[in-house]
């Protein structure tokens, strides 16, 4: 191990360590994921007729009672495809961006704008090529219980739509302004280590948890919103709409805000909190430990082609050596050369 020398990845390495540790972080948290999905979506009636969740809890209960333990877990192969796509798209991006920057710079060292302006960079760029899977999940999330389809009839669904093919993009608009929810928890992380810590630069592990908890806290609150109107978006448009779908976001929260009132805007905040905390929570250790493990695994190979070469080179010296020494003793003696 002394011999192996540790080097950055390339972007793809630090993509699919990012693809990796977010797949791990989402697939411990899934049900969550159902819960806060379903709990965006629904609309209470007016003559209180119809299902309705009144919490985290209660969603839990009347979905494993509905459609048993399955249920928390429907979809869950398309949200992880999205997941590990739109963090491999985010990782790799960033990585090309830094490096552009870097580049234009000469410096590897960033202002806290110029890293809050490359994650959005990244950020957006990944949703454009990824949204279409966050489109299908949640339609199967929301899907009722005899109506489950699979990823490509989700998606035939979606096509088939007055929308068309534009409907694998929906909530595009309202998923690009969402790439400000990262830069929001960064800029309250740092802000909050002054507040609570001084600004010290070294934090303990359960310090920056509680930082971490708290920056992610208030960017979901700040941003929450804008969440519930993106998932009503890509869901099936309620029941009182006849099938008519939302046109644009701001139509969700007019609708959401008419029939639920303002705080309707953020109901399922609690699932949707915890979630994010565990996931970035597990998703960065994991990312972390996924990117040292690849480090050492090229590191190894690079060490193992290099040593491989030199015994190859080693093993063709003694072949040529009786060669060469065949060649000198001709060479002085003044004899035609003869080869072996």
């Amino acid at each position: 191990m002394s011999d192996l020398k540790l080097e950055p990845l390339p972007p793809w390495g630090s993509a699919l360590a990012g693809a990796s540790g977010a797949v791990l972080a989402n697939a411990l948290v899934y049900p969550l994921d159902i819960v806060k999905t379903k709990l965006q979506v629904q609309v209470k009636k007016r003559d209180g007729s119809g299902e309705y969740y009144e919490g985290s809890f209660d969603a839990i209960k009347k979905i494993v009672e509905d459609e048993g333990i399955a249920g928390l877990y429907s979809g869950i192969e398309g949200s992880l495809l999205g997941v590990a796509s739109t963090n491999f798209a985010y990782f790799y991006w960033y990585s090309i961006v830094r490096t552009l920057a870097a580049k234009y710079s000469g410096s590897n060292q960033h202002s806290t704008a110029a890293e809050l302006s490359m994650g959005a960079v990244a950020g957006a760029l990944a949703q454009l090529f990824t949204i279409p899977i966050a489109v299908i999940t949640t339609r199967q999330q929301t899907q009722p219980k005899g109506d489950k389809k699979g990823i490509l009839e989700t998606a035939k669904e979606v096509i088939e739509s007055d929308d068309g093919w534009s409907g694998l993009w929906r909530g595009l608009k309202a998923s690009l302004v969402l790439v400000v929810n990262p830069s929001i928890t960064y800029g309250a992380y740092e802000r909050l280590r002054v507040v609570i810590f001084g600004g010290r630069a070294t934090l303990k592990p359960w310090e920056a948890f509680l930082l971490g908890a708290l920056s992610k806290s208030l960017a979901t609150v700040a941003t929450q919103p804008l969440i519930v109107a993106k998932v009503g978006l890509q869901s099936r448009p309620p029941p009182e709409r006849n099938g008519v779908p939302f046109k644009s976001f701001g139509e969700v929260m007019a609708y959401i805000v008419e029939h639920e009132g303002t705080l309707g805007l953020f109901k399922g905040i609690g699932p949707q909190i915890v979630k994010g905390i565990l996931v970035q929570g597990v998703l960065m250790m994991a990312k972390e430990r996924v990117e040292v493990l690849f480090k050492v695994l090229f590191a190894y190979i690079k060490l193992a082609k290099q040593k491989r070469l030199e015994k190859l080179s080693r093993q063709v010296k003694e072949r040529l050596r009786p060669v060469a020494a065949d060649v000198a003793e001709k060479a002085k003696d003044g004899l035609p050369l003869q080869t072996r």
